[in-house]
């Protein structure tokens, strides 16, 4: 088991992302904490966790305000021991389906504003912990349109870039602390329920199906198909485990080769 015996910290754990990657961390045997601000969800996805012999927490935590994040951090520390491993799978409540000009400012800065004050409180807040801790692993997730622009994807693309500097930085300023910071870049996999949704309003913008799309994409990828969520969370999990140790400030291209490196 990859992750054996860590304590994994996933804040956006109920979300499609944020869920695969729990139940990859689960079965390479982390203690997982589920953070999000509604229970519920959480608790649907603790419940599959455990019911395959996962270990796993629900909690809850404004990822949005540092001092429910310190008291948050805090608490689980208190009950678990340090915080090893964190994955951020927050979403960024990014519009996508028409130009920039259409959706107007506050649109598109949306996904730019909420995705780094998230990245911002969580990554330096969980940086310091670790540094305290004899350091550990962030990880995040970005898209391919971080660095290959694409039309109708409104403020999305130039916040998985914005996300993507931030995690370079970051990486570069603690890495001699012992804390490692990677991402993983997804192509955004269709089987995702709100990458399905935004893949379904671009088929509609250029007069395609949603299948029509999809098989015309996968056809330009050179190993002939989308990335799954699930092989995304594997490669998360990958980056978050020690076989990884050599890398920092960097990232996994998950993407299908849809972006050659």
């Amino acid at each position: 088991m990859l992750l054996k015996n860590k304590t994994a910290l996933i804040y956006g754990g109920s979300g499609a992302v944020g869920g695969a990657v729990a139940r990859a961390y689960a079965r390479e045997g982390a203690h997982v904490v589920l953070a999000a601000r509604n229970r519920a969800p959480l608790d649907a996805v603790a419940e599959e966790i455990r019911a395959v012999g996962g270990k796993v927490d629900v909690t809850l935590v404004d990822a949005r305000d540092p001092a429910s994040i310190a008291a948050h951090l805090d608490e689980v520390t208190g009950r678990l021991g340090p915080v090893q491993i964190m994955f951020n799978g927050i979403y960024w409540d990014d519009v996508q389906g028409s130009h920039m000009s259409e959706m107007g400012y506050d649109a598109v800065m949306a996904p730019i504003l909420g995705g780094m004050r998230t990245w911002f409180h969580t990554g330096t807040i969980v940086a310091d912990h670790m540094a305290q801790h004899a350091g550990g692993v962030i990880v995040g997730i970005t898209a391919n349109v971080g660095r290959v622009t694409m039309a109708n994807v409104g403020g999305f693309g130039i916040a998985c870039a914005a996300v993507e500097n931030f995690l370079r930085q970051l990486g570069q300023e603690v890495g001699h602390k012992g804390v490692r910071v990677c991402w993983v870049r997804s192509p955004g996999s269709p089987d995702a329920p709100g990458v399905r949704d935004a893949w379904m309003q671009h088929a509609e913008a250029v007069g395609k199906t949603f299948k029509e799309l999809s098989e015309e994409w996968g056809s330009g990828v050179p190993l002939g198909r989308v990335t799954a969520l699930a092989q995304v969370a594997d490669a998360v999990t990958l980056l978050s485990s020690d076989l990884a140790a050599g890398m920092t400030a960097t990232f996994a291209n998950a993407t299908g080769g849809a972006l050659i490196d």
